[in-house]
């Protein structure tokens, strides 16, 4: 088999109608190697809050960036239970859900203690919203918090339970 293709009826911003294939695009941007410093690096947009199936995909696509991943760290909140180790391809990343990191971001460490800051975008966002956070958040010059981005791209998440809400800006 060469490749994969998604049945005729399946969303690719849900992966509604499709089994999941081995490895699923990473939804991830990233910002210009030049880019203005700001409060993230890029953002990624995971289909859903388990980081089981989520991490290793980022763990993978991240090492363009800081080499060999050691470390994620997490807001506890934005995800379900986990252990505190990953094995990728044979990578032993440390696994940290830290309740005082900023809610929706993760950090994203290299062997070489290289850190970006990753915008999650919450996976029930629609895709619309989603794709338009993404972009915003790897823009050049964006310097704009977690929430101002969320926000000007109409997101508002509800920390009580995990609920995204989408209104139209």
């Amino acid at each position: 088999m060469t490749g994969w293709a998604a049945p005729p009826d399946a969303d690719p911003d849900t992966g509604a109608g499709q089994d999941e294939p081995v490895r699923a695009e990473v939804r991830l941007r990233m910002k210009p190697n030049r880019a203005a410093r700001g409060y993230v690096d890029g953002a990624w947009w995971p289909r859903s809050h388990d980081p089981a199936a989520e991490f290793p995909g980022l763990v993978l696509a991240m090492s363009s960036w800081v080499g060999p991943v050691r470390r994620m760290s997490y807001h506890l909140d934005d995800w379900d239970t986990t252990t505190r180790e990953l094995i990728v391809e044979g990578w032993s990343v440390r696994l940290a859900g830290v309740p005082t990191l900023d809610a929706n971001t993760v950090v994203v460490t290299g062997s070489n203690q290289t850190r970006r800051i990753l915008l999650v975008v919450p996976p029930g966002t629609p895709g619309g919203a989603a794709r338009a956070v993404l972009a915003s958040a790897a823009a050049a010059d964006t310097v704009a918090s977690v929430e101002e981005i969320l926000a000007s791209n109409g997101v508002r998440l509800s920390r009580r339970d995990n609920r995204v809400e989408y209104r139209e800006t």
